[in-house]
Parts: structure tokens; C-alpha cells; sequence
């Protein structure tokens, strides 16, 4: 609409024509597509325009004429226009995807326009009959070195397909810190399974597999995208989080476990102290403990001696002491 303003800009709008047209027509590719215009030879100092608007462009003006009868004919490409009786034509020969736009026909006459109709074209391309492409999503959690299968369903029916050219597949990753999609892996003809539905012997459904070992850098979101009769489809994609187990905290936790383990065996350790001397104030002899470990155990760079037994002896022997590391 801005380039419509645009327009209006730089010549004054007069009233609508009572004979205003506006309609849509669809073609295929390679189809011929006529396109008429009212021309009226009695009106004096006009002229006569076929405009055509294609999405964030410009307007282009494909044809002009003057309202009395002219031979001159006019050509830009594959589009011609030119006069027959009462009419202004722009003749589309072999019509392509590009051509897909909105055409006017506008009448100018003393700097004052008027659109005379206008005709929005659709041309559409061999139809692969593909109704819907769908990726399953990851259920289980998803470690480095683990396989992992991903896979695309390509559902079709066979009825409404006029192309007959195969899919081909192929897998893109996205990553937040990548500024565009990673090409992984591309897909060829021969490598899926189809079946067709019980119910309905045109609709079938056909599974693209991409399997891998991942790693931790694989982390990412991957799209199946299937090309065919020169359209692309995407899936919905498939996110993939890699769950790395980090050994550090493994090893601090076993650390942690085995200090409170040795706290607790010399608080026990000094209970049985305790108990036994007290046991033997009350007989008035003296009485000698000493500890003495017999089992260590080494983690990482630390040399921890964790089982040890508590002796007595009524004599101090001077060769008993104590080691903790």
C-alpha cells in the first residue's frame, strides 16, 4: 500500500470509474495469462498504463498506450501489451513464479488518475502433494558418546501431487551463539522407509533418519528441511541438550563422605578412650591407649589412613605413637 501512496503523491487522484474491477486469477507455471482493460477511443488526452506491484518493490510500468487507436505494441520480456477493440491487453506469455503480483490498469488524463482494475495474479508451481513435514522430539536425556537417531516424517498425498520429482533431505543446526544454520548432513533418495495409510491408499508417510555419536559441542536445535518441485519445507526441529557429568564434583562428594567417615571413627575412637579409662580409675591402676592404623587408602594427592583399632596396656611401650598422615 506504501507504494500506492507513493504514487498518489505525485498525481492528483480522481473519482473511481463505475466500472472499477478488482478480481484474483490463478495460473500455473508456463500457463498463458491475458489481462483486459477498458479502453474507451473517444476519450481526448489520455493515456492508459498496465503497473504491476510485487511485494517490497517499486511499482514497474509494463505497458502504456494512448486512448485512440493505436498499432504500436509493446514488449518487456515475456509480457506484451497492446490495443484491440475497446480494450487495452497485456498478454503474459509462459508465466513464471516471478510474476506472482498485483497488476492496475490506470487511466491518466489531465494529471488525474483513476484505476480502471486491478487483478491480483497467482501462479503456482507443480504441486509436490506434501501436507506436512514433522520431526519427533528427544524423551530420554542425551549423553556425550551416546547415539542418537533423529527423524523426519514427510507426509503426502498422492492425489493432489502434480510434480513428480523425489524429495530431498536435508538436516541444518541452529546454535544460539551461530549467527546463521550449519549444514550436517544431506539426505539421499533412496535413504527411507515410506508406507502407505490403511485408511486412504493415496496418503502416505515417509521417515528421514540422521543418526550420529554425539559430543558436547552438538548441543543445538536440528531442522529437517525437504526440497522438491523447487519448494523447500522445514520441520518443526528438534532440540538436542547434551548432559555433561562433570568427574570433579563426583570427586569431591567421595572426598566430603570419607572426612566425615574419619571424623566420626575418631569421635568414636575417643569415646572408647574415655570409657576405658574411666572404667579403670575405679581398680586404681594405670593404664597406657595408643592407636595404631592398619589400613590406608590414597584419593587423588591425599593420603588418608582410615581404619584403625584402639590397643591397651598397662605398661607404655615407647614404640607406639601416633600417625594420622
Amino acid at each position: 500500500m506504501l507504494t500506492i501512496f507513493y504514487i498518489l503523491l505525485l498525481i492528483k487522484t480522481g473519482r473511481c470509474s463505475d466500472h472499477q474491477i478488482f478480481d484474483t486469477k490463478n495460473v500455473a507455471v508456463e500457463e498463458n495469462v491475458t489481462l483486459n482493460c477498458f479502453r474507451d477511443r473517444l476519450w481526448h488526452s489520455t493515456n492508459l498504463f498496465w503497473i504491476r506491484l510485487v511485494s517490497q518493490s517499486f511499482p514497474e510500468i509494463v505497458g502504456s498506450t494512448m486512448s485512440y487507436d493505436s498499432p504500436i505494441i509493446e514488449n518487456i520480456h515475456h509480457i506484451t501489451t497492446k490495443q484491440e477493440p475497446g480494450t487495452f491487453v497485456l498478454h503474459i506469455n509462459g508465466a513464471q513464479l516471478s510474476d506472482t503480483a498485483v497488476y492496475y490498469c490506470i487511466k491518466v488524463r489531465q494529471r488525474k488518475m483513476t484505476f480502471l482494475k486491478g487483478t491480483f495474479l497467482q501462479v503456482k508451481g507443480p504441486d509436490p502433494g506434501i501436507t506436512g513435514v514433522t520431526q519427533d522430539s528427544l524423551s530420554n536425556p542425551v549423553h556425550p558418546g551416546d547415539p542418537v537417531t533423529l527423524q523426519c516424517s514427510v507426509l503426502s498425498n498422492s492425489e493432489n501431487r502434480t510434480c513428480t520429482e523425489d524429495h530431498s533431505v536435508y538436516w541444518y543446526r541452529t546454535k544460539p551463539d551461530e549467527s546463521h544454520p550449519s549444514l550436517m548432513y544431506s539426505q539421499g533418495n533412496n535413504s527411507y522407509d515410506c508406507e502407505r495409510s490403511p485408511e486412504a491408499a493415496s496418503q502416505q508417510k515417509c521417515v528421514y533418519s540422521f543418526s550420529r555419536n554425539v559430543s558436547s559441542s552438538d548441543t543445538g536445535t536440528y531442522y529437517c528441511a525437504v526440497a522438491t518441485c523447487g519448494e523447500i519445507l522445514f520441520g518443526n526441529g528438534t532440540k538436542l541438550n547434551i548432559e555433561v557429568v562433570r568427574h570433579w564434583d563426583l570427586t569431591n562428594t567421595v572426598l566430603i563422605l570419607l572426612c566425615v567417615a574419619l571424623s566420626i571413627s575418631l569421635i568414636v575412637i575417643a569415646f572408647l578412650i574415655y570409657t576405658i579409662k574411666e572404667k579403670h580409675k575405679t581398680s586404681g591402676k594405670k593404664s597406657y591407649f595408643y592407636i595404631d592404623f592398619l589400613n590406608s587408602i590414597w584419593l587423588g594427592h591425599t593420603h588418608l589412613q582410615l581404619i584403625c583399632k584402639v590397643k591397651y596396656s598397662e605398661t607404655f611401650a615407647s614404640d607406639h605413637f601416633f600417625t594420622l598422615f
